[in-house]
């Protein structure tokens, strides 16, 4: 950081460009409206597999690739990581060769069910041994969406119980593997991952650090409020806070900024995801302040992700200024023909923006 921290005085700061570790960038014409939002804001993203069909192949992988970059403009200096959808048919061998080619970044564990397009996703974590190996072997970190779908288990409490029945099973047999839990949203995630060993690391995202699930039902339901895994109680909130700005290289930022038109979520069953990737660094930026943590903002967003995937930090910086951003900034995102995409907006005013170099 070039500036002193933690100060009413301190009206700007300069930090190294951050990375989104947990991006969903879709495809087609939502892809074309939403990857250069991200391409504006970050310099490289864990892109998400999660697509209909989903990205199961390394052949699947460079086609998407290849979408995502002719999405972007000429002119982006924007770096997709990609991923592989975890299924109980994946190959090891495409895990072995994708991290032998630099093309596979990590490999995404989805319980079948527990969120967006998730439908072809893993019923039985002993059914993808033979993966894990390979990951293990390969040095491929495993990231997981850290929900049970059990439906005798509260929507509140599955976090906590896929700790106890899935990732501590899977960390003892698996010891060397590492591990991203996916966009915490409990104080039991926070304490779990902050006392593991260093093969254990999570990201938080801006929503998760602003909002409880209070703020779903003011005045009404909200739905473009709600996401998966759901805002939690404010104790939770809290304690997602104190992780983020503690300093610990064990958390760091992922928007989990997941697009849905306007139609898909004013519905009678809407989609659960929150599009942020326009604001998400003056907002984290402003929780930062709020906790008096400025100093440590560059850790979080640009310095632990890197670390943990072992990866160079950027080059190039960014700075933000203690200012109402321009209100542009908020309006949706034109999706083409099909409608458009709402920005995260919660009830607060936002007091930071990121300002040209």
């Amino acid at each position: 950081m070039t500036t002193q921290p933690n100060s009413e005085a301190v009206t700007e700061i300069s930090i190294i460009r951050p990375d989104d570790w947990h991006l969903h960038l879709r495809d087609g014409a939502m892809l074309k409206a939403v990857a250069p939002v991200s391409a504006a804001s970050f310099s490289r993203a864990i892109v998400m597999p999660n697509l209909v069909p989903p990205v199961r192949s390394l052949d699947d992988l460079r086609a998407y690739r290849s979408r995502i970059a002719a999405a972007l403009p000429g002119d982006a200096r924007f770096r997709p990581l990609m991923t592989l959808y975890l299924t109980e048919t994946t190959d090891p061998s495409a895990i072995t060769e994708g991290a032998a080619s630099g093309e596979l970044t990590a490999v995404k564990l989805y319980p079948a069910g527990a969120t967006t397009n998730s439908d072809a996703g893993v019923k039985d974590v002993s059914r993808v041994t033979r993966v894990l190996e390979a990951m293990q072997a390969a040095d491929v970190p495993l990231l997981v969406h850290g929900e049970v779908t059990d439906p005798e288990v509260d929507i509140f409490d599955r976090e906590a119980v896929f700790i106890e029945r899935v990732l501590a099973p899977l960390r003892r047999d698996f010891p060397a593997l590492r591990i991203v839990m996916e966009h915490i949203t409990t104080q039991e995630g926070a304490s779990y991952v902050g006392e593991a060993d260093e093969t254990l690391a999570a990201t938080i995202t801006p929503q998760h650090l602003i909002i409880n699930r209070t703020d779903l039902f003011k005045g009404g339901i909200r739905p473009h409020l709600y996401c998966l895994p759901i805002a939690k109680r404010e104790n939770h909130r809290q304690a997602l806070r104190r992780a983020a700005t503690s300093g610990s290289k064990k958390f760091f930022l992922g928007t989990d900024s997941a697009p849905h038109l306007v139609s898909l979520k004013e519905c009678a069953c809407g989609c659960a995801g929150i599009f942020n990737a326009p604001v998400a660094i003056p907002y984290v930026a402003q929780v930062f302040d709020e906790e008096g943590a400025l100093d440590r903002l560059e850790g979080f967003v640009s310095r632990n992700g890197p670390a943990f995937y072992r990866l160079p930090v950027n080059e190039n910086r960014i700075r933000l200024r203690r200012a109402a951003p321009d209100a542009a900034i908020f309006r949706n995102i034109d999706a083409g023909e099909d409608g458009s995409v709402v920005v995260f907006r919660p009830d607060r005013p936002l007091e930071w923006s990121v300002v040209a170099d």
